[in-house]
């Protein structure tokens, strides 16, 4: 019998026990397959105007991915090889030569990695299709999907996977010659030396993180951020790495040695067990835990974000885009077109019609200390003026109750859409310069609106005047009228709105809020679906990883359990006693990664001025119901191993 067809007959004879890691090594091809075919999809590309940034995106995600699944499988590969180690010394002892068994171990995970090679790609064609129905449809697509293969996708994958499988390969035939014959047979049970708990370690830790928050929760405009963001940043970073690792290498060791004080809870029923099982084994969880803890906090802040943005799409566009169209009238009869188009489209009746005057000026906003420049408009120095009266009509047509009254010639009211409480100025007693060719002017401004009252291409930076100061300026300086329309059922004017684009000149310059709000979608729906995406991927590997962390613990542990039942422990209880040590293993990481998450996300919302509460509430929860299944999973996987066995 050849090393070949040993290594094939021991896959086969012992795919039970392999099962983990082969597994493991399809889910990671399937998820790398699927998202690979999505970058070669010709009806992703052809449906998005923005294929170029699609195709750049797609390309940067797909070597996150690559990375993140090579670790993936290299740290399953590595409990498998230690599950094998007391095997792979009975090989030895029987006089079989390390080169022999090298070959072996080397061939049975190369048969298992093509294998699994297979099956990955094989599943991962049938899913293709649905995640590219996904992926349109949250990009607001709605065409039929067509089921296709991509052999550049196959081909990727192969590539990928091979290098990897050969790697994981080598390591195996490494495996016999890294270590000596009795430490082969003592793999299993070589455990983990007794921290000692360090009360100043454990104090940094707290420290740590606290700066990192505290850094992180401050005004972006304080004296704590200004000219320091790149220190910032590293302070905040840095601090909350090391303080996490602090908090799981000390912090927690100390907690638990000083549960072991209270006597009366420590010795009831199997407290004493579990507390000396993680005390037992906390050097060996801490780095692994800082680090899934650590990727929890990354994947919930991009998940997120990406859902808050998606969430928030329609409001957004309604926001930038009140007038469902505007554009700079400049001909009746396109003006009469365009009015006659909208009252043809069925379902799409005006609500409002309205036209305004404007006149743009040049001015001069220093004294306003903006920190950020428009981004709706790319000369700073011009100004929009727009009469009271104007800017009450506009209110009114859009539906809303508010008025402005600006006193006299010199005051000012500011249109700032993009207000933002940290970013933006103060506008209150702060005084703007526009020139006219009657001279220059100064306006202070008395109050300020944080909404557009026109579209925002066409608004720039609105300033609100009373009409005895408009009429003057309008006397020598250029008037634009501003034609704007409101129509019913506006999220579904794609084939109205390209009827009005063909009407309309360039240089009319058509805003509306269809473009505004399909283009968030396509943008928004992209970055929802990565985020989910590899956050989903993260997730599943993170879990994984304790729980093949978990089982493997359980096989170590047989023996113990089995003295325990011998001594008369109950069943009930030693089931109880291991809930609680996994409970302990998975909420820590859970609970760190969702306070780091939510500073993160509290800082952004107040950095941007943004309501992100309820998304990312239900993102936590998603996220937190599948760590409980998983946690689930392991408590009756590690149960089943320990009671079977006594």
């Amino acid at each position: 019998m050849t090393l070949f067809s040993l290594a094939r007959r021991n896959v086969r004879r012992n795919f039970y026990n392999y099962f983990l890691y082969f597994a493991s090594m399809i889910f990671s091809i399937v998820i790398y397959f699927t998202f690979v075919s999505l970058q070669y999809n010709e009806q992703v590309l052809a449906m998005a105007e923005s294929s170029m940034k699609i195709g750049t995106v797609f390309n940067g995600a797909s070597v996150v991915l690559m990375i993140f699944v090579t670790i993936f499988i290299w740290y399953s590969n590595s409990f498998f090889t230690r599950k094998r180690k007391k095997e792979v010394g009975l090989y030895s002892l029987l006089g079989v030569r390390k080169k022999q068994i090298g070959r072996m171990l080397f061939y049975e995970n190369f048969v298992m990695g093509l294998l699994a090679l297979m099956v990955g790609i094989f599943i991962g064609t049938l899913l293709s299709k649905l995640f590219v129905m996904l992926l349109m449809k949250l990009m607001g697509f709605h065409i039929a999907i067509a089921f296709a293969i991509a052999p550049k996708a196959i081909i990727n994958t192969v590539l990928v996977f091979a290098v990897i499988i050969l790697f994981t390969s080598l390591q195996g035939y490494r495996l016999i010659y890294r270590f000596k014959l009795i430490e082969l047979f003592q793999a299993e049970k070589k455990g983990e030396a007794t921290p000692k708990a360090s009360f100043f370690v454990a104090l940094l830790a707290i420290i740590f993180i606290g700066t990192g928050y505290w850094i992180a929760l401050q005004d972006i405009s304080s004296n704590v951020w200004l000219g320091h963001f790149t220190r910032n940043v590293v302070l905040i970073f840095s601090g909350v790495i090391i303080g996490t690792y602090f908090l799981f290498n000390s912090l927690a060791v100390y907690l638990l040695k000083l549960s072991k004080k209270n006597k009366k809870r420590y010795y009831n029923g199997m407290n004493m067990v579990g507390t000396s099982q993680l005390l037992y084994r906390i050097r060996g969880h801490a780095r692994t835990l800082s680090i899934i803890a650590l990727l929890s906090a990354v994947t919930l802040c991009a998940i997120g974000t990406s859902y808050s943005f998606y969430y928030k799409n329609e409001g957004e566009a309604k926001h930038t885009q009140p007038f469902s169209y505007a554009y700079i009238s400049q001909d009746k009869q396109v003006d009469k077109k365009v009015k006659e188009t909208i009252l043809h489209a069925p379902g799409h009746s005006i609500i409002s019609d309205v036209a305004v005057d404007v006149v743009k000026v040049k001015g001069n906003l220093d004294d306003l200390d903006r920190m950020i420049p428009s981004a709706f408009f790319s000369d700073e120095d011009r100004l929009t003026l727009l009469s009271e009266s104007s800017f009450n009509r506009l209110a009114k047509e859009m539906g809303t109750s508010d008025t402005v009254h600006v006193a006299g010639m010199n005051e000012a009211i500011a249109i700032d859409g993009e207000y933002s409480k940290s970013l933006s100025s103060h506008y209150k007693g702060k005084t703007a310069l526009f020139e006219t060719k009657q001279g220059t002017k100064k306006l202070t401004f008395t109050d300020y609106k944080t909404y557009f009252i026109i579209n925002a291409k066409l608004a720039g930076f609105t300033v609100v005047v009373s009409d005895e100061l408009f009429n003057e300026v309008s006397k020598t300086e250029n008037v634009q009228t501003i034609q704007a329309y409101n129509v019913q059922d506006e999220q579904h004017t794609e084939q109205l709105t390209e009827k009005i684009q063909q009407l309309v000149p360039e240089k009319a310059q058509l805003t509306s809020f269809y473009a505004a709000y399909k283009g968030g979608m396509e943008a928004t729906g992209m970055l929802i679906f990565m985020g989910g995406f590899l956050g989903l991927v993260f997730l599943l590997a993170t879990g994984s990883v304790i729980y093949f962390k978990q089982l493997t613990e359980a096989t170590a542990d047989r023996e113990r359990y089995i003295i325990l039942r011998k001594i008369g422990v109950k069943k009930k209880e030693i089931k109880a006693s291991i809930a609680k040590q996994i409970f302990f293993v998975f909420a820590m990481p859970l609970v760190v990664g969702v306070a780091h998450s939510s500073v993160a996300l509290l800082a952004l919302s107040n950095l941007g001025g943004l309501d992100l509460m309820m998304p990312v509430f239900i993102s936590m929860c998603v996220y937190t119901v599948i760590y409980i299944v998983y946690y689930f999973l392991t408590v009756s996987a590690y149960s089943k191993i320990v009671m079977e066995q006594s």
